[in-house]
């Protein structure tokens, strides 16, 4: 097997029980790193220090991940221009925050249900409120008495991210 020092300096290869030896007169473990290679490799280290410094950067990672939540906002077919702007300040706080909206349109009483096309309408005029800060995710669809839509937050690009276009490289 090839053996690899605990600075990263390889001391070649070796039989399996001057391994374990070398690394027991260091006070070290013997950890098999690529085990299906042609010729086994193994690295001479403290195990117990390197699992902790790695459970150590994978709760850092998880700290630092944003988890996406799914918001509900509810409407109606009747309602209001003023409850409909509320309605839209929730949904841009929302979506502000990296959230994605799920807009249900509920039909409450049966006779709304006769007028499907009113609660489309509806849901068309407040994903266009939405519109310069989300993109639809899942358009619109009937569940029942319920049509709901789905708006995911716009990505904002970041000017330093953006690569001009051949054609304004070879402008400049």
């Amino acid at each position: 097997m090839r053996v690899i020092d605990e600075d990263g300096s390889q001391l070649g290869i070796m039989k399996r029980m001057d391994a374990l030896n070398l690394a027991a007169s260091r006070g070290l473990d013997l950890v098999e790193i690529a085990p299906t290679a042609e010729i086994s490799v193994c690295r001479i280290m403290d195990y117990g220090k390197f699992k902790f410094e790695k459970s150590k950067k994978d709760r850092e990672a998880r700290k630092r991940q944003v988890v996406v939540e799914l918001k509900e906002v509810q409407l109606s077919v009747r309602i209001g221009q003023h409850d409909l702007d509320t309605k839209f300040g929730h949904a841009k706080k929302f979506l502000e925050e990296g959230n994605k909206v799920k807009a249900c349109l509920i039909f409450n009483r049966g006779r709304e249900m006769v007028h499907m096309d009113l609660g489309y309408k509806m849901l068309e005029r407040f994903v266009k409120m939405c519109e310069d800060l989300a993109v639809i995710e899942k358009p619109a669809l009937r569940e029942g008495r319920r049509i709901t839509v789905i708006l995911a937050p716009k990505k904002a690009k970041s000017e330093k991210t953006e690569k001009p276009s051949p054609a304004e490289a070879a402008d400049k």
